[in-house]
């Protein structure tokens, strides 16, 4: 069973959805853009079975009441606290984190800041930002594949672009990989007045950098074949950056979407990792 909750902070109230025993071992999921707490709606209901707490936020800029209008308000280091607020109120010293896309870069920042807060680590999709940053400066593939991002910088162009023509070029974004009844609730959902330029400033605040420092949490990373924004780079170049035990698994014919294209596949990665540690 899945349920709604709402996760007070200083920064505002965090929608989110959540399965398992209140008391059991806490597992929090962080989606990508563009999408929000439901991405994880498979892996809420194993987890739950499972016997953990499993908790998907909507993150800042996507939960309401949590949607600061100035960029700056957006940057890493409000994104990390975030999490760590959320955790506390949860009552969770130390966690599981998972991310996807955006999430996953929140994810590999507050393992590098706050291990000692976390169990495990499983990124999917996005590798560790010094990787990334390599790739993005080397390799030529990988710097067309994240041309997108200067067009999603473009403040109120890339809204215009993205939503006009009944939001053409931002269900497009999805590659008819997602299920048509979860774009038509992401695409609602970012129509709402502010909500796709709070979700936009993810991009104008970030840094390519990212934090520098090696993991020595335990990890899991998971990367598709299909994935249009992520080449190979840096998700091969991701392991030098992991001191604790580390998995890296690639999912052939599988594109960004992971968490819901191949739910089953990411969710028995998850629980496996979750067990060995």
């Amino acid at each position: 069973m899945i349920e709604h909750v709402r996760i007070p902070t200083s920064a505002g109230t965090f929608d989110g959805l959540a399965s398992g025993p209140a008391d059991a071992r806490g597992v929090l999921l962080l989606h990508g853009f563009p999408e929000a707490a439901t991405e994880w709606e498979h892996q809420l209901t194993e987890l739950g079975a499972a016997g953990y707490r499993a908790v998907a936020p909507d993150q800042r800029g996507y939960s309401p009441d949590v949607r600061p209008e100035r960029v700056e308000d957006y940057r890493m280091e409000e994104l990390v606290g975030d999490v760590l607020a959320m955790a506390d109120q949860l009552g969770w010293s130390r966690f599981d984190l998972v991310g996807h896309d955006w999430g996953a870069a929140v994810a590999w920042a507050v393992a590098a800041a706050h291990p000692d807060r976390l169990r495990t680590l499983t990124a999917v999709s996005v590798p560790h930002p010094e990787a990334f940053r390599r790739a993005l400066k080397e390799d030529e593939d990988q710097q067309r594949r994240s041309a997108y991002i200067q067009v999603f910088q473009q403040a109120g162009t890339a809204e215009r672009t993205l939503l006009e023509n009944d939001a053409a070029a931002l269900r497009a974004v999805y590659e008819h990989r997602v299920p048509a009844s979860r774009v038509e609730d992401y695409v609602m959902r970012l129509s709402e007045p502010g909500a796709l330029t709070a979700a936009l400033n993810w991009y104008r605040a970030m840094k390519f950098g990212g934090p520098r420092d090696t993991i020595i949490v335990p990890t899991l990373f998971v990367w598709s074949t299909e994935d249009v924004a992520l080449g190979s780079t840096g998700a091969f170049g991701t392991e030098q950056w992991v001191d604790a035990p580390y998995r890296f698994e690639v999912l052939e014919d599988v594109s960004h979407w992971v968490p819901e294209e191949a739910a089953e596949k990411l969710t028995a990665l998850l629980l496996e990792h979750l067990a060995a540690h």
